[in-house]
């Protein structure tokens, strides 16, 4: 009834969301100690979006739009219980969820202080500083309800101190104590009622604020009345309202789980809980999700099986029928005191918040960010805030991995064995004695994620880096400034002579589980970055691969094997054959050939060709190994060329012959078939682009 008036709804409502709650749930539930019903956290919550519903559409009441919240976010959490996305919820980390739940209970706190000290005309639906600003400045008008709530709230915490005290001295008592200890609210209720009772009975008015009449029985049982204009106003607050109630409940069951020697089933749970919601939309009550409390005193009862919840819903049901009478004598402030007592425990020790700050102070920030949000602004916007930044910092440390240069450390040292090393950090300072640097020219690197699109570029860029800081160029610098590179900063009087020039990379893969495309397109593009820098063929090797798939993926991007092929580029955006040069220059303006083909000397200007692959059939063929959409583009050529008499030109025995075009169209049969151009015998010396030679009389076409 406490949680029902902070849900800004009538006390009954709370009755009925606590009904529903441990009745259905225990029908499909995997946990035997949780407790469906309301809670601090989704009181507040649907307290808000209720105030924040009916101060634009006063034609909506609030447990209208109770019943609407708990019918949608059921059906979504079913939805997502039966197409198992449960894990959607494990995106959120504990520091945020500590936090809005801190946050949360402050604000609950905060919204009761006007009810615990009978101070009036406080509007607890504002926002959390402006309440408490309000309350402190109406202390002076303070009425006979403080005496209650002051002394209620002194009572709940000394039960429980004493308690905590009188079990570890009297151990043998310990169930007793335990049993007087959970009793304490109810106590502490009913006490209070008879007091109040006794002080109003005869008067026309009471002296202090009391519940007054809670209906009997269950008289709000209808089918929801969802109209689309209401739907349309909670649409925004839905996907919060259904991330609480699973994260709430998935949390606590895991929670008890672990304490009592059990497994749950999230999918099964997050389906039970989506059920429950569903059904208690027809009792018009509000969402409900795992209470943490009520499924302690559940746990440290001892129960063996969820049926349990049929017996706390007997005593709710006892209550709605024959107990309402007497509720109309609590007393606000008691249950103001109750409510207090009750939160109080969901807000994060100093212990934690310390121990957050040793472990990751990141997380301290996500932390303190959502306790602040939630604060002063809302629970709901606290929730997004914490679980945005949460996610950028998450994808911040998948694009910024960690990477080491490795050096080995000599284990055995015994003339009659081999040398056995293990590799370690270079930087690492424990081992700054005894740890030796790789050969010179080999650099040893180790990934401790896995290499896809977020960190492909950085982990790349890292090992270019290093490489040309501890290695020097293979070809001569030269002396010229406007032969160099553009980018090509150093001094004149700078000398990398001292360097080894790189030979050969290696690549701890111990850490990595997936390569994607932007990954291994990084690894192509560093490996091409290296040779133009080293002048040579540098050998790359991958080590303690542990995932079959990523030696498909390095053999595939032309890593594997004796004579690896040059891929240039995997999934490429824009088409290299559409824009941009074919062939690879270095810095320096020299071409890179691929590893298959040998360097053709009568190029001139000492700047060798690519050879074609030649025929094994009797055809001649022109292949392109890197792209065969490039084959496409020599046969549209060689057409554009037979359509202009003008431009069909011929290499026959050393002299030129100009044809009609449409001789030379009916001649010309071309067939594109796997990447290859393949021309037939008779046609032999056709001209099919400037660059390529005539594989018939194997002279380079000028």
């Amino acid at each position: 009834m406490g949680y029902a008036k902070v849900a800004n709804l009538p006390p009954q409502y709370g009755l009925y969301s606590s009904f529903v709650g441990v009745c259905i749930y225990c029908l499909f539930a995997t946990s035997k100690d949780i407790t469906i019903g309301p809670t601090a956290v989704m009181s507040l919550l649907v307290g808000q979006i209720i105030t924040s519903v009916t101060t634009t559409h006063p034609e909506f009441t609030g447990p209208q739009i109770a019943a609407c919240l708990s019918l949608i976010a059921g059906a979504i959490a079913m939805a997502l219980g039966v197409l198992r996305l449960g894990f959607i919820v494990e995106f959120i980390p504990n520091p945020a969820i500590a936090g809005f739940m801190t946050g949360s209970a402050i604000t609950i706190a905060i919204g009761q202080i006007a009810g615990l000290m009978g101070i009036p005309n406080i509007n607890t639906r504002a926002s959390s500083y402006y309440v408490l600003g309000t309350s402190l400045a109406g202390l002076p008008n303070t009425h006979l309800d403080a005496a209650f709530g002051l002394v209620g709230l002194f009572i709940l915490y000394t039960v429980r101190f004493a308690a905590g005290r009188l079990t570890k001295r009297y151990p043998k008592y310990e169930r007793a104590i335990f049993f007087v200890n959970i009793s304490r609210n109810g106590l502490l209720v009913i006490f209070s009622t008879l007091i109040a009772w006794g002080i109003t009975r005869g008067q026309s008015t009471s002296p202090i604020s009391i519940l007054k009449t809670v209906p009997a029985g269950f008289q709000a049982m209808q089918v929801p009345d969802v109209p689309v204009s209401l739907l349309s106003q909670v649409t925004g607050n839905i996907p919060v309202v259904t991330l609480i109630l699973i994260m709430e409940h998935i949390a606590i069951a895991k929670s008890f789980g672990r304490i009592n020697d059990y497994k749950i089933n999230p999918s099964q749970e997050i389906i039970a809980i989506g059920i429950t919601n569903i059904i208690a939309s027809f009792f018009t009550a509000y969402p409900s999700t795992g209470s943490f409390s009520r499924t302690a005193i559940k746990a440290r009862s001892v129960v063996r099986t969820p049926l349990a919840g049929i017996f706390s819903g007997i005593v709710v049901v006892l209550a709605l029928y024959a107990l309402t009478p007497a509720f109309y004598y609590i007393p606000s402030a008691t249950l103001s005191a109750v409510i207090i007592h009750a939160v109080g425990d969901l807000i994060t020790s100093p212990r934690t918040l310390k121990l957050l700050w040793r472990v990751n102070p990141l997380e301290l920030f996500i932390f303190i960010v959502s306790v602040l949000i939630s604060f002063f602004v809302t629970l709901e916007v606290g929730i997004y805030v914490s679980v945005c930044l949460a996610i950028v910092i998450l994808l911040f440390r998948l694009a910024h991995p960690r990477t080491e240069v490795l050096g080995r450390v000599k284990v055995q040292d015994n003339s009659s064995t081999p040398d056995r090393y293990i590799y370690a950090p270079l930087n690492q300072r424990s081992l700054q004695n005894v740890i030796e640097a790789p050969p010179p020219g080999v650099v040893i690197f180790r990934l401790d994620e896995s290499l896809t699109y977020p960190n492909a570029n950085y982990v790349s860029d890292k090992i270019i880096d290093y490489v040309k800081s501890n290695t020097r160029k293979g070809a001569v610098r030269s002396t010229k400034k406007g032969d160099r590179a553009w980018n090509d900063a150093r001094k004149d009087e700078y000398t990398d002579e001292h360097l080894p020039v790189l030979k050969a990379l290696v690549l701890d893969c111990a850490g990595v589980n997936v390569i994607d495309c932007t990954g291994i397109q990084a690894l192509i593009d560093a490996r091409v970055a290296l040779e133009r820098y080293a002048d040579r063929t540098v050998h790359w090797h991958f080590a303690n691969i542990t995932n079959r798939s990523i030696k498909r993926t390095l053999t595939a991007a032309g890593f594997g094997g004796n004579t690896p092929s040059r891929t240039s580029e995997i999934a490429p955006v824009i088409p290299p054959h559409r824009d941009g040069p074919q062939t690879l220059y270095t810095e320096d303006g020299d071409r890179i050939e691929s590893s298959d083909a040998e360097p053709d000397l009568e190029a001139g200007e000492g700047k060798p060709k690519v050879d074609w692959a030649e025929s094994t059939d009797g055809d001649e063929k022109l292949s392109d190994t890197n792209s065969p959409a490039l084959s496409v583009l020599v046969v549209l050529a060689a057409l554009l060329l037979a359509l202009s008499p003008e431009m069909v030109r011929t290499w026959n025995e050393g002299g030129l012959a100009v044809g009609s075009g449409a001789a030379r169209l009916s001649q010309f049969t071309s067939i594109w078939h796997r990447g290859k151009v393949e021309i037939p015998q008779q046609q032999q010396h056709v001209l099919v682009i400037e660059g390529m030679k005539c594989d018939a009389c194997a002279n380079r076409i000028k």
